[in-house]
């Protein structure tokens, strides 16, 4: 490949992408390394171990120090998640939005919840539940608390007309997160308001988002009977 300018680390990954899913670089092949690569792209070294790194841990390369980088045997395709906005989610499906606040209150987490929040002494919280709404029925209902120790902004929010979900997406960066999915048994509270029986199987994420070691916020979102969640791979 003739190069005619210095590559940025995004046109770097994309060209080893190409030459993996093009086999010039065989599954468990070597590929040249890093310095060698920098002088055939133009750019700095820095540059290519960026692009390398973001590949291997999507699973297409497989790095050891020392020992060099070769394409993984078996590339391992990772589904890509984020945070979703359910007021976009919902727009996409074609229905209008409708948001309503429930319950905004300070308090304290559970003991087991603060403890998995990794709370300190003295961390304030505020409990918000919330209905999203499609076409004005019930869509997800959601049970958040935010820790105002780590998002010290929203102690001036209090969610009547931005839901907490869009406000913390636009206003508290987060560098990772933990998630879980599951199948529960609706109680006749939730089912209330999700305006389904009491007992029927509904899909519910559970969510917690950090900065750094610090919680900012842990919420269960419980999605109305018929719900089906897509992501890419």
């Amino acid at each position: 490949m003739t190069e005619t300018g210095r590559k940025n680390w995004q046109a770097v990954q994309e060209e080893v992408r190409r030459r993996i899913h093009a086999r010039i670089w065989a599954p468990g092949e070597m590929i040249p390394n890093e310095q060698d690569l920098a002088e055939e792209f133009g750019c700095a070294r820095a540059t290519v171990n960026r692009a390398l790194r973001n590949l291997s841990e999507a699973g297409l390369l497989e790095r050891r120090r020392k020992a060099g980088t070769r394409v993984a045997l078996h590339p391992v395709r990772k589904a890509t998640l984020s945070i979703p906005l359910l007021r976009k989610e919902i727009s996409d499906r074609g229905a209008a939005y409708g948001y309503r606040r429930l319950d905004f209150r300070p308090g304290h987490p559970p003991a087991d919840l603060a403890r998995k929040m990794n709370a300190r002494a003295g961390d304030g919280f505020v409990r918000v539940m919330a209905l999203h709404l499609a076409n004005a029925t019930p869509f997800a209902l959601e049970d958040r608390w935010i820790n105002l120790a780590t998002v010290p902004e929203a102690a001036g929010e209090d969610f009547t007309e931005t839901s907490a979900n869009e406000w913390l997406v636009e206003n508290a960066p987060y560098t990772h997160g933990d998630i879980a999915f599951s199948a529960v048994s609706v109680d006749a509270e939730k089912a209330g308001h999700l305006d389904c029986p009491p007992g029927a199987a509904i899909f519910t994420i559970e969510r917690m988002t950090w900065n750094k070691a610090r919680a900012i916020t842990y919420v269960q979102q419980f999605f109305r009977p018929g719900y089906r969640m897509k992501t890419q791979l």
